[in-house]
Formats: C-alpha cells, sequence, structure tokens
C-alpha cells in the first residue's frame, strides 16, 4: 500500500479503506467492490461516494459489456496507483503491465505488491525498488504535476523524467521551482505533456551549485600573550599585532648581535696592530 493513497488528500477514508480492502484480498479473489463495502461496514450512500472518489482519481476503472446471452457483465480493476483509461484496458486485456507506484514507499516501507487486480486477473509489480534518487525526483514531480490537468504523466513517463527532475533537486532547487519551470505559461491545450516536460526540464536546468568553500578553523587563544581569540588562516597560533610586534623584536635581537659581533671584530684587529 503506497503512502501515497493513505496520505491522499483528496480520498476520504471510506475510499482508502475500501481500497485497501480490496488489494489486500488474496490471489484469485472474485469479489465486486460493493461486496467489500458491505463486508467493510460502509453504508451506501458513503459507498457510492468512495467509489466515485476512486474513479476520479484512477485507483478504479469500470466496463460494462453484453455478453453474447444479452447479459450485461461489469469487470472491475483496482490498482494502488492512478492509471490512465489506457493503462487501464492494458491491465484488463493483459497487454502490458501496468507502471509501477510513480511515488515509492518511504524508506523502510514494503514495496507495493499489486498494482491491479481485476475480475479476470491480477497484474504483479515485478519491478526493482527506485534509486533514492531516481525516487526524489518521482516525487517531485508527481507533487508539482498532479494539480496540472495539462501536465498529466503516465507512470511511465514518470519513470523516464525522474532523473532530470532528480538533477533539479542536486543543484538546490526547490518544488516551488519546479512548479514554475514546468507549470507557468502553458499553452491552452497540451498534446504531449511528457513531451513538455522534458523540454522545459532540460532547457531551464539551473546551474549547478558552486562547491562549497573550505570549513573555516575554529577559533583559539592568541599564543602572544594579548588574550584575543583569533581564527587560523593557515598555521598561524598568535595575532597579527602579536606576530608584528614579534617581528621588530627579533630584528632588534638579531642587529644588537651584529653590532656586538662588529665591536668583538674591531677590538682584535686593533690588538693584532698593537703587537711589536
Amino acid at each position: 500500500m503506497p503512502n501515497e493513497i493513505i496520505r491522499h488528500p483528496r480520498l476520504s477514508s471510506d475510499a482508502v479503506r475500501l481500497l485497501q480492502w480490496q488489494l489486500s484480498l488474496p490471489d484469485g479473489a472474485d469479489q465486486p467492490l460493493s461486496e467489500t463495502a458491505r463486508q467493510a461496514g460502509i453504508k451506501k450512500t458513503a459507498f457510492i461516494r468512495a467509489k466515485r472518489q476512486l474513479i476520479d482519481e484512477g485507483f478504479l476503472h469500470e466496463w460494462r459489456r453484453q455478453g453474447l446471452a444479452g447479459r450485461w457483465r461489469t469487470t472491475q480493476l483496482i490498482s494502488n496507483v492512478p492509471l490512465t483509461p489506457e493503462e487501464a484496458l492494458a491491465v484488463r486485456d493483459g497487454g502490458g503491465a501496468a507502471p509501477p507506484t510513480a511515488v515509492g514507499p518511504a524508506v523502510g516501507q514494503p514495496t507495493p505488491r499489486a498494482v491491479g487486480r481485476s475480475q479476470k486477473k491480477t497484474e504483479e509489480n515485478t519491478s526493482h525498488p527506485p534509486h533514492p534518487l531516481a525516487e526524489r525526483g518521482a516525487q517531485a514531480l508527481t507533487a508539482v504535476t498532479r494539480g496540472e490537468r495539462r501536465l498529466r504523466l503516465s507512470g511511465r513517463d514518470v519513470r523516464a523524467l525522474a532523473p532530470l527532475a532528480a538533477e533539479w533537486l542536486t543543484r538546490g532547487a526547490t518544488l516551488a521551482d519546479l512548479r514554475e519551470a514546468l507549470t507557468s505559461g502553458l499553452p491552452d491545450t497540451v498534446h504531449s505533456p511528457a513531451g513538455i516536460t522534458r523540454d522545459r526540464l532540460t532547457r531551464k536546468m539551473p546551474d549547478p551549485a558552486p562547491e562549497p568553500g573550505p570549513r573555516p578553523q575554529p577559533l583559539r587563544a592568541c599564543t602572544g600573550g594579548c588574550g584575543r581569540m583569533i581564527r587560523p588562516v593557515a598555521d598561524e597560533t598568535a595575532c597579527r599585532d602579536c606576530r608584528t610586534d614579534g617581528a621588530a623584536a627579533a630584528a632588534l635581537d638579531v642587529s644588537g648581535a651584529v653590532t656586538a659581533t662588529e665591536r668583538g671584530m674591531a677590538a682584535v684587529r686593533a690588538a693584532l696592530l698593537a703587537r711589536p
């Protein structure tokens, strides 16, 4: 059960309970949704409202077909991810597996098991869990495009575009940045939601974040005796004033030593000259 269902902002508690109950049925179960509602204690009015919500959000698809004997039969498909009508038909007719969950489960949660469940067959989600970075990109992409009908993406589209969205995140972009880039100035009719999304993700890609500079060294007490706190730039241990004073004192010491040496050498020369 993906967290997207549990936290869905537009599904009532009855709709979530109905969906959870139906998806928890064992493989091979052939139970209509109305029977599940009865077992779950959901009243008729609440069931009708919950069923409509599941249809509107793409978790439930129904088809009514007339058989050879003239009797009508309803086929219901329940999925743990929103499906477009085309994707639902592919699951129903066995023409292809439904896309895996666009927004993956939280870390530590089990991978969703069933993607679709119908009276005819059950489709299994055999895909591997996405890479964490790609998963973050898929989550961001789904969050940004969910409320924009013109950018309705299939699960396959989200998987394909997730690495581009993830690159935006690694470059410091926020969800607001993504939403602005993808939804601002859209034409009234979008013929290829995936195409225009890919174009904008690529063309408006922000510049890479600058490399972080070296971390500053911690403060330490000046060893020159002034009592100040300094933040060394390299390997210095004293503040600039103490280093300057120390250099001046060292220079005086050196000049004094040179003067004493010169006086000593002059005395030696005078003594040598005084000898008979």
